[in-house]
């Protein structure tokens, strides 16, 4: 393979056929120019990145080096943790993300992450993850991050292990989690640690009803006898669950059948049961 474009001194552009493909590798463009064959042997990573690939580019022409490498040894460390390969937009989005936060972090400009304790919950694996980038950042480029910056860092990696290319669906999702729960805790006048497990088991519900609804995928159904009992033993929580239903619909467009919402009166139920 043939060179079409230098990047930086760990990353060039190829062409074959009608296809341009970034190649990645430590040293792999040292001392080397356009027409120049590239060395196999340092070949680690190879993008087809039809869509955006010329923001790639553009961002491994302009970032510093250090960023992306920081970036490729985090979203390597992800994948070996979580068994799979990432989508490729990762390589965009989170080489993107860091150098804005770092960026800011130097002007003094601290942004907090209000959807962090859903995301530590719900995305555990990918949250802690965030936090050996953490480290891992601060090791290599001397940067102490925020524990909030992990949260963003585990969104970016969920979105990527879903295969997604937007990262705004995965906090859109997130947002509608935070507003039902915290919808429903006031709506019951309790409070509730968000370490409890009661809670815990809420949201994990709550995610996969709302990630039912936008994949259209069926909820899970109550036969009419059990409904009724649900009904009328827990009225306390099954108003509430109607009514943060009622919420969702109308703020979202997120809408809930009964048996669904009797689910969430059993969750609620036991939240009550717990104070």
């Amino acid at each position: 393979m043939k060179i079409s474009r230098v990047l930086n001194n760990n990353a060039v552009v190829v062409k074959e056929g009608d296809s341009e493909k970034i190649i990645m590798g430590a040293g792999i463009a040292f001392q080397k120019g356009k027409n120049d064959v590239i060395d196999q042997s340092k070949i680690e990573k190879v993008f087809v990145l039809k869509e955006e690939g010329h923001k790639f580019q553009e961002l491994l022409s302009t970032v510093p080096e250090a960023h992306i490498a920081v970036g490729e040894d985090i979203i390597s460390y992800a994948e070996r943790q979580l068994g799979m390969k990432l989508s490729d937009h990762i390589h965009i989005s989170l080489t993107d993300h860091l150098t804005f936060a770092i960026e800011r972090l130097n002007q003094g400009i601290e942004v907090r992450n209000k959807l962090m304790n859903e995301i530590r919950i719900l995305y555990h694996e990918e949250f802690k993850i965030g936090q050996w980038a953490l480290r891992h950042v601060q090791e290599k480029l001397g940067i102490a991050f925020p524990e909030d910056e992990a949260a963003f860092i585990a969104l970016h990696i969920h979105t990527a292990k879903m295969g997604d290319a937007h990262i705004e669906d995965s906090i859109k999702k997130a947002l509608i989690l935070q507003e039902a729960s915290d919808f429903m805790l006031k709506d019951l006048g309790v409070s509730i640690s968000s370490d409890s497990i009661s809670y815990h088991r809420l949201l994990t519900h709550l995610e996969y009803a709302i990630h039912r609804f936008y994949e259209n995928k069926p909820f899970h159904t109550l036969d009419d006898d059990m409904l009724k009992i649900i009904k009328k033993k827990y009225k306390k929580g099954y108003k509430t669950a109607q009514s943060a239903a009622a919420f969702l619909q109308q703020k979202y467009g997120v809408a809930f059948p009964e048996s669904e919402m009797a689910y969430i009166a059993l969750h609620l139920q036991r939240i009550l049961e717990n104070i």
